[in-house]
């Protein structure tokens, strides 16, 4: 069973108004494009609107049959129920690929960047988009626009408790897979992509809570 399954409905109602505010960031990273943008991991579908006004065709996979039911009726290419790090696409099929909250939420992460590459086009691109190693993860307080790190940033893996975490929130409820800062960018090194482009949102906050970025998929010639 997947671990948001059964708890699509409290997803969906908890989750539109934090997903708004990634949505400027997003169409940045985005720009405009054309042909198939596969929403890897994309839960209820908070992002299809994003990805069709880019101009392209928006296409959802998540693990989670629960919250594809709410997700099916926003993606004009269709929703997948799969595994990101055994994606059922053939090679070189997809022209993009938003990978939006995804490293924190598998158990390999290189895998899901390295099965992106395989099914991007060449010239292909991938926005990945979510947690700041850094500055977002169990091993961080926050108190107001303030963020305390504590020491234990170099606890790598799951994480399902966290003295900070609140209550019923998404943490408590389904744990998280903490990278470092260098795990995540040795992972996207060995994907084969290139990066383009990095962000660090502002939110509002003092110090970043997401990390955004744009690669490719080379082109061969």
């Amino acid at each position: 069973m997947a671990r948001y399954d059964g708890q699509a409905d409290w997803y969906e109602s908890i989750n539109s108004d934090p997903a708004s505010r990634n949505l400027q960031p997003l169409r940045d990273l985005l720009g405009t494009g054309t042909g198939r943008c596969l929403d890897l991991g994309c839960g209820t579908g908070a992002y299809a609107d994003v990805i069709k006004e880019s101009g392209r065709t928006p296409v959802g996979l998540d693990v989670t049959a629960d919250q594809l039911r709410h997700a099916r009726s926003r993606y004009e290419g269709g929703v997948v129920l799969g595994d990101a790090q055994r994606l059922p696409f053939a090679d070189d099929s997809l022209d993009a690929v938003l990978a939006a909250w995804i490293s924190t939420d598998v158990d390999d992460f290189g895998a899901v960047l390295r099965e992106i590459a395989r099914i991007l086009r060449p010239g292909g691109i991938l926005i990945n988009y979510g947690v700041h190693p850094c500055f977002n993860g169990p091993h961080v307080q926050t108190e107001g626009t303030v963020r305390i790190v504590h020491p234990t940033y170099r606890e790598t893996g799951w994480h399902h408790s966290s003295p900070w975490w609140s209550k019923g929130g998404i943490r408590s409820r389904f744990g998280m897979r903490h990278l470092t800062l260098a795990d995540f960018w040795n992972a996207m090194i060995n994907s084969g992509l290139t990066v383009e482009r990095v962000i660090e949102p502002d939110r509002g906050d003092d110090v970043p809570f997401c990390l955004g970025l744009r690669a490719a998929l080379p082109r061969f010639e």
